[in-house]
């Protein structure tokens, strides 16, 4: 199994319940100090794997060491979990970071499927993406974000039906709220937002910007753990039937429900009245 992201968070809590199932693990981080930490927790079996999924040598180096470690048995399972968030007014939105968000999410997500494909199709294996309850709900200030995540719901749509010759399954989990370091990572990233929103942009804007950011505060409150999100990994991945997509937290589920039956103007409303009350 090849599960990237795994530094910190919901990576990390799949690689450990994969290896604890004994499954051999190629555990993907940016940083050997990140890949030795989680070593330390492991079996021998886990393997860190060095891997930048926005830079093509480094994919091919993966691929490359994987399919030489496993003897050309192929691969079982990848888990497309590494991820950034970015958000940000769109009026005055940075288009720099809007392409850095889609390269990292999206982007890297489907190079790295593309590297492992011939692997995974040697034993009939499967693809996991981490999308997110983003992936069905658009939220203000964090488009970029949402946009990553609906673009990768449908990148697995697409490609679930691409494979189905093969038997090759492709699952979606989609997370709500999950205790991960990504909380931390943004709390600095939106203050930041917030310091470089030029005056016209604090005048149009600072009060909704302050209602979300304090939304978001509450959400990380209630975050649930990222283990949560590796059980449902292990069912997608092992499951004799494995679901289409698996919602991890009530706010996913709700949010799921909501999208599905509402019309588009009821959903609006309803964001509006959660931001009002945050």
């Amino acid at each position: 199994m090849v599960v990237t992201g795994a530094s910190t968070g919901i990576g990390r809590a799949a690689a450990s319940r994969l290896d604890r199932e004994g499954f051999r693990v190629f555990a993907g981080v940016r940083k050997l100090a990140d890949g030795q930490a989680l070593r330390d927790t492991a079996s021998p079996r886990l393997t860190p794997l060095l891997l930048d999924v926005t830079d093509a040598a480094s994919i091919a180096a993966a691929v490359g060491q994987v399919s030489t470690e496993t003897g050309g048995h192929g691969l079982q399972g990848l888990v497309n979990n590494a991820g950034v968030a970015v958000g940000g007014v769109l009026e005055f939105l940075d288009i720099e970071q809007l392409r850095y968000q889609l390269e990292v999410n999206l982007v890297g997500a489907v190079a790295v499927t593309k590297g492992f494909l011939p692997l995974i199709r040697h034993t009939g294996g499967r693809v996991v993406n981490i999308s997110s309850d983003s992936g069905l709900l658009s939220t203000p200030f964090m488009a970029p974000y949402c946009a990553s995540k609906f673009g990768l719901e449908a990148i697995s749509d697409a490609l679930r039906r691409e494979l189905r010759p093969w038997g090759i399954q492709v699952v979606i989990v989609e997370p709500g709220a999950i205790a991960t370091p990504i909380w931390d990572k943004a709390r600095p990233h939106t203050k930041e937002l917030r310091a470089a929103l030029p005056a016209e942009a604090v005048g149009l804007y600072g009060q909704m910007f302050d209602r979300v950011e304090s939304f978001v505060e509450k959400q990380a409150a209630g975050a649930i753990s990222a283990d949560a999100v590796a059980d449902a990994v292990y069912r997608g991945l092992t499951g004799r039937r494995p679901k289409l997509r698996y919602q991890v937290g009530n706010d996913a589920k709700m949010t799921r429900w909501m999208t599905r039956l509402l019309p588009a103007r009821a959903v609006d409303a309803i964001v509006a009245s959660m931001i009002s009350r945050a």
